[in-house]
């Protein structure tokens, strides 16, 4: 579809002209008309790409669809809500810089300008248009403290048993080939398998032997399967379900040297749980009680750190720098990374100090941050417990001098630098050999069949105990609670925004939903200090209430 002419001037008797005195200065679809519609306008160059020149019927104009994508996650509206909305709702109407009477458009619209934006690898436009908007008006510096944590994200798809993703992944390939392949090149096993996956469901009430039977059962056709399938062309095996079933034959199963199939006892990291959404992965975080697992997505926000409210009612004036989604399975820290990357490609510099939980904190990335010029506030994890013996806490180490003393006094009789093949990560090994053999302390630093003491300790184990011992510091604990405010605002996102689940399914998708959400916040949160700063003005008036 071709671009449309676009017309960012209000007409003289439009909406825009004589609705002010129905929309007074504090309200919130006025300051989304004079404050985030113009950044929408100035944006249009950006989204021009996703679009044909003179190619067809005209599209509906992408800034309004933008604009309209930003209102509905501020208001969690759907998309058939949102359609309507822009036809009868006249705050939105205003606010849109639409006519009275504007052209109606259908909500599969909607649908097709998130393929569009995601097609020409525009998800973060509505995001990073409300940040630069944010930085032009002075409420997010260029360098800045910063929040950062990390969230699950459920994904839209059912929890699934190893049995039943691996049948369902049959069903899909089963029905994927029925439509390219002709009855008369079907095999003789094609019917059993129809009838076994396709038209029939598993009992939940079969036994557990019965269901083991069922696994190594399927495992054997989908291995039959796939040697009729390279028979066939290129096309046919390509196919996006068929090279899925591959994918989880691999992960569920392995071919013995007899020819048997025998099941993965242990499903590896980074499996396929739902054919549905095959990059929803299973993950966990937390022990015992705390501990929780999902299958979904893992998502990082980052936001600035500011002086706390002053006054009772004063909102937030800490805004999301970073909406950061990965797969369950990745780490903390390499989100970390990803929020550093996206916050310089829209403008932002590495923070002064960003405040983290213990997942993010590693002295490899303590003596990183040092050597860049910022600052990594978060908790150091203890070092390993040991059943018997003292822990490397106990030692006093100086890896750049080469020597450690152990807790009795004695100093190491020698030191080792141990470099991982793979990994090239350094590590040191302190010994202690004679001065073990009359120690007083032998029997509670040694273990079992141990003749003398060892410490392994990395290359940056001098920060990593460094910050161990701050952490003991009242002043430590009293910077630490900054970090308090990214919590409230993942309860924030969860409760307003519904950012625990996810609206559709893909990586890519949930990713462009994570972005209009944190952009909608940002645009909530920057309405109400707007709204705010008029009352204030307005002496005797009272203060307008927030938007939830």
């Amino acid at each position: 579809m071709s671009l449309p002419v676009f017309n960012p001037q209000a007409h003289l008797f439009g909406l825009q002209a004589v609705s002010h005195e129905v929309f007074d200065t504090g309200d919130r679809y006025r300051l989304f008309a004079e404050k985030i519609y113009p950044l929408l306008v100035q944006a249009r160059p950006r989204l021009e790409p996703c679009y044909c020149e003179g190619n067809g019927r005209a599209a509906i104009e992408p800034v309004l669809l933008l604009g309209v994508s930003l209102l509905q996650f501020l208001e969690r509206a759907p998309d058939r809500q949102a359609a309507e909305r822009v036809k009868y709702h006249i705050g939105w109407k205003f606010g849109l810089n639409e006519e009275l009477k504007s052209e109606e458009f259908h909500p599969t619209a909607l649908v097709r300008f998130r393929e569009r934006l995601m097609a020409h690898e525009q998800g973060r436009l509505a995001f990073e248009v409300v940040l630069g908007g944010l930085r032009q008006a002075g409420l997010v510096p260029k360098k800045a403290k910063q929040g950062l944590d990390s969230t699950h994200v459920l994904g839209l798809v059912s929890r699934m048993s190893s049995l039943e993703c691996v049948r369902e992944s049959l069903r899909l390939a089963l029905e994927e080939l029925e439509k390219v392949v002709g009855e008369e090149q079907r095999p003789e096993f094609w019917g059993l398998l129809w009838e076994r996956y396709v038209e029939s469901q598993l009992d939940y009430k079969t036994a557990e032997e019965g269901l083991r039977t069922k696994m190594r059962q399927a495992g054997q056709d989908i291995l039959q399967l796939e040697g009729w399938v390279k028979e066939l062309g290129e096309e046919v095996q390509q196919g996006a379900q068929v090279q899925l079933l591959h994918r989880v034959f691999q992960e569920r199963f392995r071919v013995a040297d007899s020819g048997q199939v025998e099941v993965i006892e242990i499903t590896p990291s980074g499996a396929v749980h739902n054919p549905h959404d095959a990059e929803a992965q299973w993950s966990a975080k937390g022990h015992g009680k705390q501990k929780k697992d999902w299958v979904g997505y893992k998502l990082q926000v980052a936001e600035t750190v500011g002086e706390p409210v002053q006054q009772n009612g004063e909102p937030t004036k800490q805004f999301i720098t970073a909406v950061v989604t990965q797969p369950a399975t990745h780490s903390d820290e390499a989100g970390m990374e990803q929020v550093f990357e996206e916050q310089n490609q829209m403008g932002l510099d590495k923070p002064s100090e960003l405040y983290v939980d213990g997942a993010y904190v590693s002295a490899q990335e303590l003596a990183k941050a040092k050597a860049e010029g910022w600052e990594l506030m978060g908790p150091a994890q203890p070092s390993g417990p040991r059943k018997n013996g003292f822990c490397a806490e106990a030692f006093g180490v100086e890896v750049e001098q080469r020597r450690a003393v152990c807790p009795a006094g004695q100093p190491s009789t020698q030191c080792s630098r141990l470099e991982e093949e793979k990994t090239g990560r350094v590590s040191y090994r302190f010994e202690w050999s004679w001065q073990c053999r009359d120690c007083g302390l032998r029997e509670q630093c040694l273990g079992p069949g141990q003749s003398h003491r060892t410490l392994v300790v990395g290359q940056n184990h001098t920060v990593l105990q460094a910050r161990r011992q701050e952490m003991k510091t009242e002043t430590f604990q009293q910077r630490m609670k900054q970090r308090n405010g990214i919590e409230a605002t993942h309860s924030e996102l969860v409760r307003a925004h519904g950012i625990r689940r996810a609206r559709y399914r893909g990586l890519k998708k949930v990713a462009l939903q994570n972005y209009f959400i944190g952009a909608a916040c940002n645009v909530k949160r920057w309405i109400n200090l707007m709204r705010w700063e008029i009352q204030k003005i307005a002496a005797g008036v009272k203060c307008v209430p927030q938007i939830s």
